[in-house]
């Protein structure tokens, strides 16, 4: 059987955690984290304008 890689799978949460305080730092200072977590927004269509004549 194969030994366990420890220095693989503390790199792995190390970057793990570094990408999540990313993420709540851009989410602080407002800015959306990425286009997947992002609220899509809503497009209304314009309101026809209709002349009386």
């Amino acid at each position: 059987m194969a030994k366990p890689n420890y220095s693989f799978e503390k790199r792995q949460r190390d970057l793990a955690k570094k990408a999540k305080k990313e993420e709540k730092r851009l989410r602080k200072a407002g800015a959306p984290a990425s286009p997947e977590t992002a609220e899509p927004v809503a497009v209304q269509p314009a309101a026809e304008v209709k002349t009386v004549p």
